[in-house]
């Protein structure tokens, strides 16, 4: 009897098909973090370091990409993906903190984007400042809720909503790295190759630097396994997972070494966020700056619903499994769990009154979000290593258990 409740429940939920799970996967990625890239990038490393720090963090993403979509088709009983597997690998309290870390950092992580929305219009508006003002933390309060209520109406609108934004927000991105293949310069991109003149760290410490960097942007590539209950089939979740990682690592790399082969490394690093307008206004003039910072609204908006949506349901599953408060566990009429979905928002809510009192808010949240993120990830790429298979699955799972052990080393002790 509850076996067909269950079947039932799974028939009347699962709407999402491989192009809305795709776009729940570039919509989560694709949000602040690769506006941000040039600058973070330059400050750090030159074109060789961010080659190299390119092609480790995208080895090691790809690896635990491959381990959700191999959890997804071998586990499909397990829903909200990254909770779901710490929970049966290592039990309820490792459940509970993968749950409360990767929703924590979702909750963070939706600050940085308010602040960036306001540090892009503070360039118009000065009384926003860096976005972190009380002017823009009022702001970014009324869009935070307006962003809930949107929600409460419904996960199916939303999801559809997210569709539409993650296309809009990929063609400025698109635009920028096809004007910068005609404009790029080969001696200023050779001369920032090695890091540029009077740059003297050593290519190991450049690349180490940029860990956390690129972890940022790439958080969200599990963003079709966390909705996996909403999957029309379960073998979509992992190819949305792949195809969209795929798609994405090639628009963040192309981003940020294009932008060495345009302007200086010590101009690129002293770029006002977002860099990546900076950079198009370099070559195009104004209206390049324009362009971008229309795109960034977009993208972060889109990103920010995509990640409200997953730490919500994050917090509803585990609460579903008695692993967090019952009441998160109810949904309103239209299936949207609420309770978790305004404890979400209320976390938010809170982090964007900090960084009233924040030096570097952006940086702060950016560092504190990917942080909180790791041992989620840890703990699901460890439970693909604890219930073995083939060898070529089994071999995945550990590169992408090494590859988060070593993010966590790169982190330090500071964020996590």
């Amino acid at each position: 009897m509850s076996g067909d409740t269950g079947a039932e429940q799974r028939s009347s939920t699962a709407t999402l098909a491989l192009p809305a799970l795709t776009a729940m996967v570039v919509g989560s990625m694709v949000g602040a973090g690769v506006f941000s890239l040039p600058r973070n990038f330059a400050q750090t490393t030159g074109g060789l370091g961010a080659l190299l720090a390119w092609a480790i963090a995208g080895a090691g993403m790809l690896m635990l990409a491959f381990v959700f979509q191999n959890l997804a088709l071998r586990r499909p009983e397990l829903d909200a993906g990254v909770y779901a597997y710490a929970k049966a690998g290592f039990g309820d309290y490792p459940g509970f903190l993968s749950a409360f870390g990767y929703w924590a950092s979702a909750c963070v992580g939706n600050v940085t984007y308010w602040v960036l929305i306001k540090s892009t219009l503070g360039a118009v508006f000065p009384a926003l400042g860096e976005g972190d003002t009380l002017l823009a933390v009022a702001i970014s309060s009324v869009g935070l809720w307006a962003f809930a209520l949107l929600i409460l109406r419904g996960v199916r609108e939303a999801t559809g909503i997210n569709t539409i934004v993650t296309i809009a927000k990929i063609v400025p991105l698109v635009t920028f790295v096809v004007i910068l293949v005609f404009a790029l310069k080969a001696d200023v991109f050779a001369a920032n190759f090695a890091g540029g003149q009077g740059y003297s760290e050593g290519l190991g410490s450049q690349i180490l630097s940029t860990m956390l960097v690129t972890v940022f942007v790439f958080l969200g590539v599990e963003g079709a396994s966390v909705y996996s209950r909403y999957a029309k089939r379960r073998e979509d979740v992992g190819r949305a997972t792949v195809v969209g990682f795929l798609s994405v690592l090639a628009l963040f790399a192309s981003v940020s070494l294009l932008s060495y082969g345009v302007l200086p490394r010590g101009e690129l690093a002293g770029l006002r966020q977002p860099s990546v307008a900076g950079v198009l206004e370099s070559v195009v003039g104004p209206w390049g700056a324009a362009f971008i910072s229309i795109g960034v609204v977009v993208s972060v908006l889109g990103a920010y619903l995509a990640w409200t949506l997953m730490a919500g349901e994050v917090l509803f599953a585990a609460a579903r499994n008695s692993d967090m408060p019952r009441f998160l566990a109810r949904v309103n009429a239209k299936d949207v769990p609420a309770p978790a979905l305004l404890l979400t928002s209320g976390l938010s809510q809170v982090v964007l009154l900090l960084t009233l009192f924040s030096d570097d808010a952006f940086t702060f949240t950016l560092k504190l979000c990917t942080s909180l993120s790791l041992i989620p990830y840890l703990l699901a790429a460890a439970y693909a290593v604890r219930i073995g298979g083939p060898v070529r699955q089994v071999v995945v799972a550990v590169l992408a258990t090494v590859y988060t052990v070593f993010l966590v080393v790169a982190a330090g002790p500071e964020y996590c």
